[in-house]
């Protein structure tokens, strides 16, 4: 038991975590050699870790074995140089067999989403993460959000499982997550004390703040998938309380894409998308449910970034 909690302590979760987007070709297959290329822009732009297949990288669409194929490709293209992470989630076994693919692919953590269709209760929801982690000792962080909303009580309760290394709100109740991170830490312990928290709400930067605020400093920015220079540059802002250049890129870029990105569901992952291909990253369209920006919606898409980018050249020259 001891040896996996000291594990614990090796875990490099720190600066800009990014979550890459799964490139499809026309026909919305898993076109892997655009994943790549997808994966080594995270890298040279300065990404701290990269997640595939999660959320971002459209996870609710992609089989086990697509999982598997990004997993191991970002492995061979970032050769050690930033972790690994992978998603996994859905129905229990699902759930359970994501982690032990996961392990035994090399990742260096699993971002475990939360159960598939059904809600059950708050010991249910320890019961899926601690069925799901299995005797894994892959590092595990629990996507708190959706059908696996955990009260503070409850979250403390995931401490009991080894390699669960900390939990991920995409809930979005900062006094629930207050709740949550103030009965781990006041435990006391070892274990408590090196806990992780991330801000896992879309467009993560909107509430950063208010997170850090609370303890939960880390968080994952889509927008590093098309815009890494308007990310790290409002991540440093954050890291050192500089006020004027956070305010400057809510209001110049963040606050208009938000509103865009709330007109139609999905759209935090078909706006990212579009957003890349504007780019000129090979990133493909979307699997359903999602559906594509209109062509009116993309041009908007256009004009906020190029605003985003005008505010970093402003800021840069203040």
């Amino acid at each position: 038991m001891e040896q996996k909690l000291m594990a614990q302590t090796e875990i490099e979760l720190d600066g800009l975590l990014a979550f890459p987007l799964t490139p499809f070709a026309d026909d919305l297959e898993v076109n892997l050699d655009g994943f790549a290329e997808n994966v080594e822009s995270h890298v040279a732009a300065g990404a701290g870790a990269l997640f595939v297949a999660c959320g971002t990288g459209e996870f609710s669409s992609l089989s086990a074995g697509e999982v598997a194929a990004l997993l191991a490709k970002a492995r061979e293209v970032t050769a050690g140089r930033v972790p690994v992470w992978v998603g996994a989630g859905g129905g229990a076994a699902d759930a359970r067999a994501g982690v032990a693919a996961a392990q035994a692919g090399g990742a260096d953590g699993v971002l475990l989403l939360p159960p598939y269709l059904v809600t059950g209760p708050q010991a249910g929801l320890v019961d899926y993460v601690r069925y799901a982690a299995g005797d894994s000792t892959v590092p595990v962080v629990v996507y708190h959000r959706g059908t696996g909303v955990f009260t503070a009580p409850t979250a403390a309760k995931l401490l009991d499982i080894p390699s669960v290394v900390g939990i991920k709100d995409g809930y979005g109740d900062v006094e629930a997550m207050t709740r949550i991170v103030t009965t781990i830490r006041a435990l006391g312990t070892r274990r408590a004390d090196e806990f992780l928290f991330f801000n896992g709400l879309p467009t993560a930067e909107v509430s950063a703040k208010a997170y850090a605020a609370i303890g939960v400093a880390r968080y994952s920015s889509a927008v590093h998938c098309f815009a890494p220079e308007i990310a790290h540059r409002f991540h440093r802002a954050l890291g050192e309380g500089d006020e004027e250049p956070m305010d400057a890129l809510l209001a110049g870029f963040y606050l208009p894409l938000v509103s865009l990105r709330d007109e139609t569901p999905g759209f935090a992952v078909s706006l990212v998308k579009a957003a890349a291909r504007l780019r000129g990253d090979k990133v493909g369209t979307i699997r359903p449910p999602l559906v594509e920006p209109t062509t009116e919606q993309i041009d908007r898409l256009g004009k906020i970034v190029e605003d985003g980018f005008a505010t970093l050249k402003r800021i840069e020259g203040r």
